[in-house]
């Protein structure tokens, strides 16, 4: 199938279609005339690649992983988790810093309103 064919079973943009390529997540032969074809086992793979972009994964962190699914084994699995965990620690962090910063704003606030309620309405 031709990319734009690709692109709407998968709900997934042409211009995505291209970067998974060009990352290595996705790959396709091409026809005499330059014109990309995937196989019918690409739609899984797209699907694959989009569940771990909305799991935060960055590319490289996909093309780690992707192993796992074109070669599964005992090895490749435990890779994988591997690899996972260590996302999902470095997740944490970030989430840990955000509920940090967030709890600083509010602190802000609180003190911005008991500021305010100690000031005079304006005669």
């Amino acid at each position: 199938m031709r990319i734009g064919e690709l692109a709407a079973r998968t709900e997934v943009s042409v211009r995505s279609l291209r970067y998974y390529e060009q990352q290595g997540l996705l790959s396709s032969t091409r026809s005499a005339a330059g014109q990309r074809h995937y196989t019918t086992a690409e739609i899984e793979r797209v699907g694959i690649i989009q569940r771990m972009f909305a799991a935060g994964l960055t590319s490289r962190t996909i093309a780690e992983l992707l192993p796992c699914v074109d070669s599964p084994g005992e090895d490749t699995s435990d890779a994988a988790v591997e690899r996972m965990l260590r996302e999902r620690d470095r997740l944490t962090g970030h989430i840990t810093d955000l509920i940090r910063t967030r709890d600083s704003l509010d602190e802000l606030i609180a003190t911005n309103r008991a500021h305010r309620a100690t000031l005079q309405p304006a005669d």
